[in-house]
């Protein structure tokens, strides 16, 4: 032990008064260990000769306790880590393609957060004498279109880039629109609506998501989250907006009005959000070689074999399939309740404008201080305790909707913001769109049954059938934060780190 206290103070103290040989500036020194299995935490382990001390490219031996990174030797591996001096973090370009992406994701993650909003009057108006059940297959499979249409967008964006895709997804995204203005039985609907918007939804997401991983590695969680405020902030205008168009100008324009908004902010969104720079890819040598590689890169399910994405994906898809089914229903509850429908619609925009806050917070402080997984996990199981604490207990309170509508709010608008991040944070930026489309492939599949389930729950839409839903909604939340527990175990163990 005496050697040992020795070692951690006077060694250093000797390198430091002799640091004038070369200039050192004490600030910049950073301890590195070499060739250890890197473990959980800030904690001693290893021999004490095997800790370096270096500033640059110069390298000094010293004695002392090995402080090991917080990542574990799996996420250690040279296959899934990205060089930190590649990424710029920050800029005027890379700031522009953060406001870009942001501005695109008003229509695309805004309607997607609307759709109580679209779901409350199509049901009572153009398909009032049809099912609940049969209704919810409208927007089970735009929410799986969306999920799956990713899948092919991820390998094709990582080999071409954005503008492609941002303009394919912008012509088949309007027209859905707008054919939805026109809709009035179940097919109908279901073709506007589920097969183009979702498709032209799911070809949008993947590059606006996408672009802000070749800029960003450090501040990742930070411009995530900025950018996808804009879903928040599409989520608190449109539905009030809908409701006011509804009665002044009827159901067609109040679509069509919110298509050419949609238009105009794709427009604006494809001119800033590009990415740094391509990686330079072989030329394919025939079309036959070319599908091959598209079908193979679009779902790679290898990826599935890694377990610390297997559970990773899995839990972004249960907690969004029980975000995007509460949000849908969320409205006809409120009605089914006594509420009038202002008060109804305006739940779901303050749901949404309190997201924005739950969107940016809960980024900063991932990336400041307690790490993305962890601030996930968190924001993912408040979200289910407030279903059973708040919502189905005191659903028929007015006041108790809008406090449940303030706290699910802020801890359900880091999910959509930071599943991404945490998608890259255990993937290579040149991987990132396969993987994250592959990760929407599952959810593509966890989303399909999911509405209808919660359809056939509702029935009728009495209060119980209504709170046995909400109990169903909450187990698909919890049960995601605990696939990403163990996506954490896997990665750093069970010690309280940062990750």
């Amino acid at each position: 032990m005496g050697m040992l206290a020795f070692d951690i103070i006077v060694r250093p103290a000797k390198i430091f008064l002799l640091k004038t040989r070369n200039s050192w500036d004490s600030q910049n020194l950073e301890l590195k260990s070499l060739d250890y299995p890197a473990t959980s935490g800030f904690a001693p382990n290893g021999d004490l000769e095997d800790c370096i001390l270096t500033k640059k490219n110069n390298v000094v031996e010293i004695g002392g306790s090995k402080l090991s990174n917080v990542k574990s030797k799996e996420f250690l591996d040279e296959g899934t880590l990205d060089d930190e001096s590649e990424f710029p973090d920050r800029g005027l370009q890379a700031w522009l393609a953060v406001f870009g992406s942001f501005v695109g994701l008003v229509p695309v993650f805004g309607l997607l957060n609307s759709l109580g909003a679209i779901e409350s009057y199509i049901s009572r108006h153009q398909l009032a004498s049809v099912p609940a059940s049969t209704i919810s297959w409208i927007f089970s499979l735009y929410l799986s279109m969306s999920f799956l249409s990713c899948i092919f967008a991820g390998g094709f964006f990582d080999r071409n880039g954005s503008l492609v895709l941002m303009c394919t997804g912008t012509v088949i995204y309007i027209g859905g629109i707008m054919c939805l203005a026109n809709c009035y039985t179940v097919w109908q609907f279901i073709l506007a609506f589920s097969i183009l918007c979702g498709a032209g939804t799911g070809v949008l997401m993947t590059p606006l998501v996408s672009v802000l991983a070749t800029w960003f590695l450090k501040r990742r969680a930070i411009a995530t989250s900025v950018a996808t405020m804009g879903g928040s902030v599409g989520g608190a205008i449109y539905p009030l907006m809908l409701k006011k168009l509804y009665k002044e100008v009827g159901y067609a324009w109040a679509i069509r009005i919110t298509g050419f908004i949609c238009l105009a902010c794709l427009i604006v969104s494809t001119t800033l959000c590009r990415e740094r720079e391509l990686v330079q890819k072989k030329p394919f040598k025939s079309k036959t070689e070319l599908m091959k590689w598209y079908v193979s890169s679009s779902l790679n399910w290898r990826y599935f074999l890694e377990w610390k994405f297997l559970f990773a994906a899995l839990g972004a898809s249960l907690a969004e399939a029980s975000l995007t089914t509460s949000s849908t229903y969320l409205a006809s509850y409120s009605l089914t309740r006594g509420n009038s429908e202002s008060t109804s619609f305006a739940l779901i925009t303050v749901i949404n404008a309190i997201g924005a806050l739950g969107r940016y917070i809960p980024g900063y402080v991932a990336d400041r201080y307690i790490g993305r997984f962890n601030v996930y996990i968190i924001a993912v199981t408040i979200s289910g305790l407030s279903n059973l604490i708040i919502w189905l207990p005191f659903g028929g309170y007015t006041a108790a909707l809008w406090v449940y509508a303030c706290i699910y709010g802020f801890s359900s608008g880091s999910i959509l913001s930071l599943t991404p991040v945490c998608i890259g944070q255990i993937s290579r930026t040149e991987d990132f769109g396969k993987r994250y489309s592959t990760a929407y492939f599952l959810q593509a599949i966890v989303t399909i049954p999911m509405l209808p389930i919660a359809g056939v729950i509702i029935n009728k839409g009495t209060v119980p059938e209504y709170n046995k839903f909400i109990v169903f909604v909450s187990v698909l939340m919890l049960a995601g934060a605990a696939c990403n527990v163990i996506t954490r175990h896997i990665c750093v163990g069970t010690k309280l780190c940062r990750f």
